[in-house]
């Protein structure tokens, strides 16, 4: 791969999430059945307009499940133009590289590209191998919102019909023969990848709570909070100590809680996924942010067990969104230096 490290573009490229999706996890590994993970209940899958409309639009879907309500929204985002730097277009062009597939024959995606003036997605193909590309000005992209979507758009447009290794955001080789040279070294990997990955989509799940809800519940059942709470109310004086230990209470009780709300959903799901991840929650309503690999086949079940789940949980709500690319569920590194060195 000596050729392609010289010539291929920036930093180290993982085959990881753009900046929207959470950070990959090693799926050349093991996947474990373990954590398993939810459904949704309707989705639309990402659709594009004609790439004069300058703004294209990605459909993607939001399902909420609150309770036995189960509320459908569709997330549209009209993805504007790309913001490439004005530059010398007679410098010379890059490839962009969006994904990994297998196609034993070219392959041409559309006018979905990065570039508008280059908007042509097709494949550089080796053996039964290929990179989803397109043309591009051979400078340092920008990771704002409107490129991080325009390449999030072509990956979910090739997925509809094809298992793909998503390539990190930025992605960029100098020439053709770059990109052949990498999927020749890379080979086995990205087969074996390819492989686990076949007929498989990302689904993410959130769980959130209502805290001040769930306090109120932990304070009528728990006895030893609930003393400390009215002798807090009651009394005139100092409460510090009182404050302090009902704080450390109410802290473990709610971790608790979460952990087992967390354990049993993991639990339930694990029937109808093939592997899940489970990141880090964000905020205090947040109480679960997960990942689940799954099946194509096993999508109607996935959505079913969710509904189940949420009628059960009716002070919870469940939040979900997919199908995206394998995004935690893949990481294969590899070291690529900035296009144009030598």
């Amino acid at each position: 791969m000596a050729k392609a490290q010289k010539q291929s573009s920036a930093r180290k490229s993982s085959v990881r999430p753009s900046p929207a999706r959470p950070r990959p996890v090693a799926a050349t590994r093991s996947m474990k059945r373990g954590n398993t993970r939810a459904a949704p209940v309707r989705r639309a899958r990402p659709t594009t307009r004609k790439r004069d409309d300058i703004a294209v639009t990605r459909v993607t879907h939001e399902t909420e499940v609150r309770g036995t309500e189960t509320r459908v929204e569709r997330v549209v985002e009209r993805a504007p133009k790309p913001t490439l730097p004005d530059v010398d277009r007679a410098a010379g062009r890059g490839r962009y590289v969006y994904c990994i597939i297998r196609a034993s024959q070219p392959l041409k995606f559309g006018a979905i590209g990065m570039d508008e003036q280059w908007p042509e997605v097709y494949t550089i193909n080796f053996k039964d191998m290929a990179a989803v590309v397109s043309d591009i000005p051979l400078v340092p992209l920008d990771s704002t919102r409107e490129n991080v979507l325009a390449h999030e758009r072509v990956n979910e447009t090739v997925m509809r019909d094809h298992t793909v290794i998503p390539m990190s955001f930025g992605t960029i080789f100098k020439t053709r023969e770059d990109i052949v040279e990498l999927l020749r070294s890379a080979y086995d990997a990205f087969a074996d990848v390819l492989s686990k990955m076949q007929d498989k989509l990302e689904y993410g799940l959130k769980v959130l709570w209502d805290r001040d809800e769930i306090v109120r519940q932990i304070e009528e059942e728990d006895e030893d909070i609930h003393r400390l709470k009215t002798e807090i109310s009651s009394q005139k004086g100092s409460t510090y100590f009182a404050r302090m230990q009902y704080g450390r209470l109410i802290d473990g009780a709610l971790q608790q809680r979460s952990e087992r709300y967390v354990a049993e959903f993991l639990q339930r799901l694990r029937d109808v996924s093939v592997a899940s991840r489970v990141n880090r929650a964000i905020g205090d309503k947040m109480i679960m942010n997960a990942a689940f690999l799954v099946q194509r086949d096993q999508e109607p079940a996935f959505d079913r067990r969710i509904k189940e789940i949420a009628s059960t949980f009716d002070k919870l709500t469940f939040k979900y969104t997919g199908p995206w690319p394998p995004y935690n569920f893949v990481n294969i590194r590899l070291k690529l230096e900035r296009a144009g060195q030598h």
